[in-house]
């Protein structure tokens, strides 16, 4: 059986693995993420690969890079968390492990290795969310990764959500990120607390008294007890999610919307009251078919799995 490597490398960790043809790990290692130096990161990224293909037969490797790859997928234009400016990650690494390599944006593989093996299985349209700290995604159209004319599309959480709205990350106001993140859930769980703290009493007490100490971990601990305000704080963010997964709908009709990132881990919070947003300002509702909102299954290992797959198609 035909075997791939596929890398996921983030900010602070490289995660690789060999992947079979029906997108199972043979074999998976993890790595700290030099992220200060290009040179390092490639370095790390080659021992990886290396020591995983000692004797295997490899055809290619698929790198997964937080970052905004080019159209010919090999280098990466830049990345907010590591050292790439104009990176030409393809051929460094290439030249390392003396294997065929293929580069793809992050998000981008993990919503092809969900499309492809995942909950996405079956679908020849498949939207991929992932909400975290921000909110990243990937398409999936008749079956083709879609990834725009310069290689940068897919950006969702960069949709205007609220114009003149919250400042993002990205220099722009009111990005869809800025609502229905976790970002976005501790800033509503703050800003309730500050300006109601009798309503936030069980929420305060867990994260020691200030609203500023406030982080996702105690909004979830609370929610799941019951405090008003961490409820209201997952409310408003499901329904920003909801809004923004309806304005994709409308533009991409896809048959099935896959959620993931860390936030998903507390789906049973939130994920009812998405749907429900989504369904109430879909375009059409009534006389189209409702496309389903599932969770991610890959977990982790999705991008190491995408990439793999990817370079299989190169």
């Amino acid at each position: 059986m035909a075997l791939t490597i596929g890398v996921d490398i983030g900010g602070t960790k490289v995660a690789a693995g060999v992947v079979d043809e029906d997108g199972r790990i043979v074999e998976h290692r993890l790595r700290r993420t030099p992220a200060e130096s290009p040179e390092r990161v490639a370095d790390t990224i080659g021992e990886v690969v290396r020591e995983l293909a000692v004797g295997r037969q490899i055809e290619a490797v698929g790198l997964g890079a937080a970052g905004f790859v080019d159209e010919t997928r090999s280098i990466v234009r830049f990345a907010p968390n590591l050292a790439w400016r104009e990176e030409p990650l393809q051929k460094k690494v290439s030249d390392l492990v003396g294997l065929p390599v293929v580069v793809e944006n992050d998000a981008n593989a993990m919503a092809w290795g969900e499309a492809r093996f995942g909950a996405g299985r079956g679908e020849s349209h498949v939207v991929c969310v992932t909400v975290g700290t921000g909110i990243g995604g990937g398409i999936v159209l008749d079956g083709s990764l879609y990834r725009g004319r310069w290689g940068m599309g897919a950006e969702l959480g960069h949709m205007q959500a609220v114009p003149g709205g919250r400042l993002c990350g990205c220099g722009n106001l009111g990005c869809w990120e800025q609502y229905a993140s976790g970002n976005a859930l501790v800033t509503e769980a703050r800003l309730i607390a500050q300006a109601e703290p009798a309503r936030a009493a069980r929420l305060l007490e867990i994260a020691g008294g200030a609203p500023g100490d406030i982080e996702g971990p105690e909004v979830t601990e609370a929610a799941r007890e019951g405090d008003p305000a961490a409820l209201a704080a997952f409310a408003s963010m499901a329904d920003w999610l909801g809004q923004g997964l309806s304005d994709l709908a409308s533009i991409l009709d896809p048959g099935c919307f896959i959620l993931g990132g860390g936030v998903s881990r507390a789906a049973d919070l939130w994920i009812d009251r998405a749907r429900e947003s989504f369904a109430a300002r879909l375009t059409g509702r009534g006389h189209r078919p409702l496309a389903e909102i599932r969770l991610a299954e890959l977990g982790a290992s999705a991008g190491v799995v995408g990439a793999a797959d990817l370079a299989r198609r190169r």
